[in-house]
């Protein structure tokens, strides 16, 4: 019988966890975790998106600054902006929400978050660790980290299994096949455009998708007893939202799959939190 990784519930007993937490660091020894949400423009779906941030942030007990900007902002301004906060000392994690207007180099954006602020793991010195993977205290993506907190939460094993990543992003697939491998799965990174695509997600016994095409992966790609998470959120033309996976048709072969809504989404979001009250540890205690 087919396992449907409940993302939500899972958030919710981390989020659970992190509000306690938050409570015991503001009361044993006067920490209040801060963190600052930089949006640049009026695009619909990150509006949404950081609002959302900074009501959970709130609710958890964190202290959560949302800095807006019009979508006309100058690299220049917003520079400043994030290098007022790298010296903030109430704030300890900075994100950047994407996509940024054109105008604007999302490389020298990112590269300008001081990397024990840089919340969303994408400074190249965090990234370099990661690859590396060194021990210590550093920010990973929080999408990759939620996917592996799902995949430890269900006991699924990685050890020697065969990972296919289907998309190359800097958010989610780059840093999830350093997360993977260090993990020693044999990981391969593929891409929507990959020649035979279907041959090699029918290898995998891992399958993960973040590709933003709906429904990209359908049954006859993926092999009997395949853990497939669905990283794609799709907002169809009568308004449902489905992902990179077909659903319905994968779940009878899968061994375990995570639905949308209700599986990765609502998890980058707690690993967002959690992660922030890392940084504000880390920050204080080395």
């Amino acid at each position: 019988m087919t396992t449907i990784i409940d993302g939500k519930a899972l958030a919710k007993k981390i989020n659970a966890q992190t509000q306690e937490l938050v409570a015991q660091l503001k009361e044993k020894q006067n920490i209040i975790p801060g963190i600052a949400v930089v949006i640049a423009g009026d695009d619909a779906a990150s509006l949404i998106y950081t609002r959302n941030k900074h009501k959970k942030a709130t609710k958890l007990g964190i202290n959560s600054i949302l800095k807006k900007f019009p979508a006309d902002v100058s690299q220049d301004e917003l520079l400043a902006e994030i290098e007022n906060l790298n010296n903030d000392d109430t704030i300890d994690a900075i994100l950047v929400q994407q996509p940024l207007p054109p105008q604007l180099d999302p490389e020298v954006i990112t590269n300008a978050i001081l990397p024990a602020k840089d919340v969303d793991g994408l400074n190249p010195l965090n990234l370099g660790k990661l690859f590396a993977n060194q021990h210590g205290n550093y920010p990973v993506a929080c999408t990759p980290r939620g996917i592996m907190r799902m995949l430890a939460e269900y006991n699924i094993d990685l050890q020697g299994k065969n990972a296919v990543i289907v998309g190359r992003s800097i958010l989610v697939g780059k840093p999830l096949l350093a997360l993977l491998n260090n993990a020693n799965a044999t990981v391969t990174m593929a891409g929507r455009n990959t020649r035979d695509l279907s041959a090699l997600t029918k290898t995998a016994d891992i399958l993960i998708v973040a590709t933003g095409v709906p429904h990209l992966i359908k049954a006859a790609d993926v092999k009997s007893g395949a853990v497939v998470i669905d990283v794609g959120i799709n907002r169809l033309s009568d308004g449902k939202l489905t992902g990179d996976v077909d659903f319905e048709a994968v779940k009878a072969k899968a061994q375990a799959i995570t639905p949308v809504p209700g599986g990765v989404g609502p998890m980058t979001i707690a690993t967002l939190m959690e992660q922030t009250v890392d940084l504000a540890q880390w920050r204080h205690h080395g």
